[in-house]
């Protein structure tokens, strides 16, 4: 059963808290959920063991390989999965009661993709509608290197609107192209768990994410070290790359 926007869903996960739903503007057929889940209804007997990043609970599948992204202030920014040459890279984001932001989010896509000199088309996925084709890229630079130029490649967008939150997810690599490839990335993103949280926040503000206790200690060990290390020998700390957990 594909993942639609779960207006029923929605409602009912309102109802529960006390909260009434606020009018619907759309209809859809889609009455339950087989993931991506809210933390409301994963199924009891999932099984599926999972990286706890704060608003993103990812599954640990046997092939796949988590790494996260810092910024500057050495806070999560991102996940990626990996698994071959393929890529998933996940974001959810704060959406409204009542309406999801997939609908508009896919036509942003689209316009930005045409204007950087890909091309992204609307296509029936496993999850809904969904964007396939081609993204222009720079590579990073390579020290010491030429300036890299702009490439070409193959990617699909997935999206899921939940309660107030909405989740996207990048394919990338052989996945996007391949329906066989991309089988052990969609399984990922179907069990994927999001954590909305009850604070009140700005639509299309991204969740926030954190390391896992044992993540962020390795980190904290390896900064502590830099340091330390900078201090004897007179020069700067470098900070360290993100942790890249294995699943």
């Amino acid at each position: 059963m594909p993942f639609g926007r779960r207006r029923n869903r929605i409602d009912r996960t309102l109802r529960e808290r006390g909260v009434p739903p606020e009018p619907q503007h759309r209809e859809r057929d889609v009455e339950e959920t087989t993931g991506p889940y809210d933390e409301s209804d994963v199924p009891d007997d999932d099984g599926t063991p999972r990286v706890d990043l704060g608003a993103l609970r990812l599954p640990a599948l046997a092939g796949t390989e988590l790494r996260v992204d810092l910024n500057q202030q050495q806070k999560v920014i991102g996940a990626t999965l990996r698994y071959g040459d393929s890529m998933l890279q996940l974001s959810a984001f704060a959406a409204p009661r009542a309406a999801g932001i997939w609908d508009d989010v896919r036509a942003e896509l689209a316009r930005s993709a045409s204007g950087q000199g890909g091309r992204l088309q609307e296509v029936d996925g496993p999850f809904g509608p969904e964007l396939s084709g081609t993204v222009v890229v720079t590579p990073p630079a390579q020290p010491g290197g030429p300036p890299p130029q702009p490439v070409r490649r193959a990617a699909r967008f997935l999206g899921v609107d939940g309660p107030r939150w909405f989740l996207r997810g990048m394919i990338s690599g052989p996945a996007a192209e391949s329906p066989e490839a991309a089988a052990v990335l969609e399984d990922v993103f179907r069990r994927v768990v999001v954590v909305r949280g009850t604070q009140p926040m700005p639509v299309r503000e991204q969740l926030p994410l954190t390391l896992p206790p044992q993540a962020a200690e390795q980190l904290a060990r390896q900064q502590q070290a830099g340091q330390q290390q900078a201090g004897q020998q007179g020069r700067p700390a470098t900070p360290p790359g993100p942790p890249g957990p294995t699943a």
